[in-house]
């Protein structure tokens, strides 16, 4: 096997529809699960409410959730002169892990997304924290190609940083709310289930699920295992280039146990993705399964799956054989868990091996999320957009939400 150089030639204004700003939901509903679910299922599309999901799904199916939880990312500074500059918190750089990171105390670097750059020159930024009695420094320290790296210290090492972006950030919602964020986003931007501190951007398609619509999920034998992949800001990052194929995406971390590898290599249901991030996530799984078996993944270096990769993998190797693989490269590295990078894109003629079903909310036009829907449903994403528009839907990361099944298309095997 060789990995041919294939990069698909997609031109983004073929997925663009209007949308407009009256049609995307400010707030969520009082009661998450009574958004609105269409359901797209062999070719033919209904909706009921999200409550009903239950009686959708069976007894041999897997729903699968990102765990990760949202930070107060976004902290706004003053300079001296009364220059306000905003520091959106990215990814780690030291400690590079994320645990270690949000239990940092003293000081830590980040890589961060820097608003009014220009009116930072250099010297120190300086926001005093009254509620925890300690002034938070923030020095440039070197640009980077997609961000500024940004140590931040603080002068009660008892804190930790996970405390001081708490009482100090903000919640950093989507950008086309147009509105500053209110307290009520610190509970409704995030999942009921959420965890693992690390996501700058919530696994919207969570927002639907109560703790007793879990409850009644489980209730009925249907299985929930949960993932952990860290949304970066790159979710939001428009597509400005006239070819899907001039369009850097975004990397992001995920995290996978051995019991949640286990479990999908022998399953006979379907597996349901909750959300984009999941559903990457677990297709990411496969082709570094693939690139382990081709002994293309170097010695030492963490498991990353790049942009265009899994286009010119062979797909002929078993889900099951590429889990194995992966379960062998936990026990040659004595560890539950797989760390891993993914800069996997999903664009009209991606081969799906792992995923099913996908449950997800409505997407901004022209946007690589727009494009992975596509790539699942076919054309038929354009029937989908157009049955929620005439039946009114809320739109984007408060909005309704969407079940789309793949059967009649291309199974995984």
């Amino acid at each position: 096997f060789f990995i041919v150089n294939v990069i698909p030639q997609i031109r983004i204004a073929d997925y663009d529809y209007p949308l407009e700003q009256s049609r995307i939901a400010q707030y969520p509903l009082p009661n998450r699960d009574m958004s609105k679910l269409l359901v797209y299922q062999n070719g033919k599309i209904s909706h009921c409410p999200f409550s009903h999901l239950p009686s959708l799904l069976n007894s041999k199916d897997l729903l699968i959730v990102n765990n990760s939880k949202v930070v107060k990312a976004r902290m706004i500074f003053k300079k001296a002169t009364g220059a306000s500059i905003e520091v959106l918190i990215i990814e780690p750089i030291t400690p590079s892990d994320y645990a270690l990171a949000f239990a940092s105390h003293g000081s830590c670097v980040w890589k961060c997304i820097v608003g009014n750059l220009k009116r930072w020159k250099g010297g120190e930024l300086t926001m005093s924290i009254e509620s925890l009695n300690l002034q938070l420094k923030a020095i440039k320290k070197e640009e980077l190609s997609d961000g500024i790296a940004v140590e931040f210290s603080w002068d009660n090492s008892s804190i930790s940083f996970a405390e001081v972006i708490d009482k100090s950030g903000h919640v950093p919602i989507p950008p086309y709310l147009n509105r500053a964020s209110d307290e009520s986003d610190s509970h409704n931007y995030q999942t009921v289930y959420s965890l693992p501190e690390g996501s700058v951007a919530a696994p919207t398609a969570g927002f639907h699920f109560t703790r007793e619509l879990l409850n009644q999920i489980t209730n009925n034998g249907i299985g929930i295992e949960q993932i952990t992949l860290h949304v970066g800001a790159g979710t939001f990052k428009p597509v400005k280039a006239e070819t899907i194929s001039e369009h850097e995406m975004h990397t992001e971390h995920f995290y996978v146990s051995r019991e949640l590898l286990q479990r999908i290599k022998g399953y006979q249901g379907n597996i349901i993705a909750v959300g984009t991030t999941t559903l990457r996530t677990l297709e990411s799984l496969y082709w570094l399964g693939v690139k382990l078996y081709l002994g293309y993944l170097p010695e030492g270096a963490m498991p990353s799956l790049g942009q265009w990769e899994a286009y010119g993998l062979p797909d002929a190797i078993p889900l099951g054989q590429s889990l194995e693989m992966l379960e062998q490269w936990l026990t040659e590295h004595s560890t539950s868990t797989i760390e891993a990078i993914t800069q996997l894109c999903i664009v009209p003629g991606y081969r799906f091996k792992t995923v099913d079903t996908l449950i997800t909310n409505y997407h901004q036009p022209r946007s690589t999320l727009l494009l992975l829907v596509a790539a699942f449903i076919g054309n038929d994403w354009k029937k989908v957009y157009d049955y929620a528009m005439r039946h009114d839907f809320r739109f984007l990361s408060y909005g309704d939400s969407s079940i789309l099944f793949r059967e009649g298309l291309d199974k995984r095997y």
